[in-house]
């Protein structure tokens, strides 16, 4: 696995190259000490896996990630602040480290980055977000995107639900929308979206999942049945 280590601080490069050195089958490909100059590498390198630093001058680890779109190494972050966690994660990059990183923290990181590579040959698909954070009572939470079965638009919130409960967040479904994998979650009216694979039966207009009725505008009843193959 090829490993390419991007940090502005030297030391903290050191550090991650001292406990990479202990793990059998990582490959050290190379240092950058900044985001563009790790950029221009990957233009011409096939790194398998990048240890991003968040806050860098010029460009940062957040950016970079963003700015190499759909194909792209696996990432985890290397970072000395918890504050960019959601954010970080809603890139859906492979894990989050505080510095200074345990070797043991660092090998399970490390076996995540090896089983998206293993898992989808050596590109991760951004699109097919495993999790979203929400804001529930202040406290942040992540939900697994396979226990979503719709979402409701409410005023000035959406309510999520899952097979054990609703949450209400304050966003809209579009945002929703844009974050969820369109393979996987369809619009199916102004004010709801459904996980597809918990759609249980379709009749007179509605969507039945576990006992909800979801209604399905006109517009979008074409495209459903696209999205379902119907026979």
């Amino acid at each position: 696995m090829n490993c390419l280590i991007v940090d502005d601080n030297k030391m903290a490069r050191t550090a991650m190259n001292q406990l990479a050195s202990h793990v059998a089958h990582l490959h050290i490909a190379g240092e950058c000490s900044s985001a563009m100059e790790a950029y221009n590498l990957l233009q011409e390198e096939k790194i398998d896996l990048l240890l991003l630093d968040i806050e860098m001058p010029g460009m940062s680890g957040l950016e970079l990630t963003r700015n190499l779109g759909k194909k792209r190494p696996v990432i985890i972050f290397t970072t000395v602040n918890k504050d960019y966690a959601v954010e970080a994660f809603e890139l859906n990059v492979a894990d989050y480290l505080i510095k200074p990183v345990s070797p043991a923290r660092f090998i399970q990181a490390i076996e995540k980055a090896r089983e998206i590579l293993d898992s989808n040959s050596g590109e991760l698909q951004v699109s097919e977000t495993e999790f979203v954070f929400i804001r529930d009572n202040g406290v942040l939470k992540r939900i697994r995107t396979e226990e979503i079965l719709f979402m409701e638009a409410m005023g000035d919130y959406v309510k999520l639900y899952t097979a054990q409960k609703f949450h209400a967040i304050h966003t809209t479904l579009k945002a929703l929308e844009e974050k969820l994998s369109p393979s996987r979650f369809m619009r199916v009216h102004r004010s709801y979206i459904v996980a597809l694979d918990k759609i249980e039966i379709i009749e007179d207009g509605n969507i039945i999942i576990q006992k909800n009725a979801i209604p399905v505008a006109d517009t979008y009843k074409a495209a459903l049945n696209n999205k379902l193959n119907l026979l």
